[in-house]
């Protein structure tokens, strides 16, 4: 993919400093300025190419839309739910994460709470500073023995299961997209969540915050749980349904809370932290040195590498593009944009598109299917109703357009080998086809609307498509009115065919003024600037 260019960076908050000298190190101007204020940042962001937050920065739509020249939101941390995704994807702005970097960090809370859940550690550290030696109202119970149950499979639900197990839990879960192999491989055995809920002597839940997370132990599951059962969230605040919570630690249906989250932060609501069952904490899941260390080294590696073109680590609303960083893929994009921008100026004037057909064909494509879609689309869309499409806007802007993308990769033509074949569908129903290839590190057009060309069109310059039948006056008699128009022809290719009206291609020092000066002499026209 070729290189984004980013040559100025915001920090708005306190992130190591090897994350400013990485930046910098690389050539990239960086500004820090914390503690802003929403209108402060909105004022401050504009001329930004960047911008690198923890979790306190709402990068809200607003911030989003005041922000003239940013390309990248960089996350130094895991989850992104303090950053509007829609809103910069829709302005073709990528969002990355550290997904790795508090990784151990947000595991070892998480054990320790699990651990002075079973123990009452605080509240008997508590009592003694108060001069009490309570021993009998401080009684725990072992971990050894009890059974785990997991919600949330990623990275830290890993670590958690393998410290866990290491003190004789048997642990159990649950992950919509982990397979169950891979987490049987580290010990979890997987299951549905109406068998997991009245086996679990305790609860950790390691989900991302969305729709379908958001009071996953509300009333209903805890009532199905066992009497007494023991909750942690390190994750997010939302995860566990508060009110659901501290009804079920006064009936005694829970008998322990480890809170690091809450929905609101810090909470104004003191009930559930005052109870004498939970243990709470300021959402410190990442707040380790090494963490931060972790998360500000990984996010400034990330930009940098992809400003140089090197690799998409962390990208959460861009994956199309984690194949499009190696050496090939800028010229299949090129190739992509050119295809899609010949199509466009064919289909102009016959109505919006209502359908996209992209199929990539041959071995050498099989891993490019997405992001030529995309790069296919950016051409289709290009400047289209005064948005600015790129590989990261432009499926939403496809789909927010009313057209219907579909795309798929078969087998190549043994004569064409590796190719790209467009169909597109206009409004009035007229269909035009494309078929272009990457040959000698460079993209040409192989076909247009059933014409193969004789001879590959290199996709650049000025171009003029021309359809028309086939006769011997047909060249000389469009020469003399290009030359009438001040255009010189410095390319011509003609169909392999002969017969019907068929699609021909000139390169045009300069473009036609006037397509309608052809009309006399052609059927249909339409001309590109590559």
């Amino acid at each position: 993919m070729a290189p984004i260019c980013v040559k100025t960076v915001l920090i708005s908050e306190s992130v190591d400093p090897r994350c400013r000298a990485i930046l910098e190190e690389n050539g990239i101007r960086v500004t820090e300025k914390q503690n802003m204020t929403k209108d402060a940042l909105i004022a401050e962001i504009r001329d930004y190419d960047g911008l690198v937050v923890r979790s306190a920065t709402k990068v809200t739509a607003e911030v989003i839309h005041a922000a003239q020249n940013l390309k990248i939101i960089g996350r130094a941390g895991t989850g992104v739910d303090n950053v509007d995704v829609d809103a910069a994807t829709r302005k073709g702005i990528i969002v990355m994460n550290t997904p790795s970097g508090n990784t151990i960090s947000a595991a070892e809370l998480t054990c320790a709470l699990l651990m002075s859940l079973s123990r009452n550690v605080p509240q008997a550290a508590m009592s003694m500073k108060q001069g009490n030696w309570d021993r009998k109202k401080f009684m725990g119970a072992e971990l050894y023995g009890k059974v785990l149950g997991i919600l949330g499979l990623g990275r830290i639900g890993k670590e958690v299961a393998s410290r866990m197990q290491s003190f004789g839990m048997k642990t159990i879960g649950y992950d919509p997209i982990t397979p169950p192999e891979v987490s049987a491989s580290w010990g979890v055995e997987q299951m549905q969540l109406e068998e997991l809920w009245p086996q679990c002597d305790y609860i950790t839940v390691h989900t991302p915050l969305m729709p379908s997370t958001v009071g996953l132990l509300n009333d209903e599951s805890f009532a199905k749980c066992k009497r007494g059962v023991k909750v942690v969230n390190c994750a997010r605040g939302g995860i566990i349904d508060e009110d659901a919570l501290l009804r079920a630690l006064e009936s005694g249906q829970c008998g322990g809370a480890g809170l690091d989250v809450f929905v609101e932060e810090p909470p104004t609501n003191r009930s559930l932290v005052d109870h004498p069952n939970v243990i709470s904490c300021p959402h410190l899941g990442a707040s380790t040195k090494e963490a931060q260390a972790r998360c500000g080294e990984d996010i400034a590696l990330q930009v940098v590498d992809m400003v140089k073109g090197k690799n998409l680590v962390g990208a959460v609303n861009a994956q199309v593009l984690a194949n499009a960083f190696c050496q090939e893929s800028h010229q299949l994009i090129k190739l992509g944009e050119a295809v899609g921008a010949v199509l466009k100026s064919c289909a102009a004037g016959k109505g919006p598109l209502s359908q996209v057909q992209i199929t990539t064909q041959g071995d050498a494509m099989k891993s490019s299917t997405g992001y030529v879609t995309s790069a296919v689309l950016v051409g289709l869309l290009d400047n289209k109703s005064g948005s600015c499409p790129n590989l990261v806007n432009v499926l939403s802007l496809a789909q927010e357009s009313g057209i219907t993308v579909n795309q798929a990769h078969g087998a190549s033509d043994a004569a064409a080998g590796a190719a790209c074949r467009v169909e597109v569908v206009a409004a009035d129903g007229g269909r035009y086809r494309a078929a272009g290839a990457v040959q000698g590190g460079a993209p040409v057009l192989l076909e247009l609307s059933g014409s193969a060309f004789r001879q590959p069109v290199s996709l650049t310059g000025n171009l003029l498509f021309f359809k028309a039948s086939a006769c011997p006056q047909l060249l000389s008699s469009v020469a003399g009115l290009l030359a009438t128009e001040g255009a010189e022809i410095e390319s011509f290719t003609s169909p392999i065919d002969r017969t019907g009206e068929l699609w021909y291609c000139v390169g045009l020092s300069s473009p036609l003024r006037d397509l309608g000066a052809l009309k006399t002499l052609v059927k249909d026209a339409a001309q590109v600037a590559l």
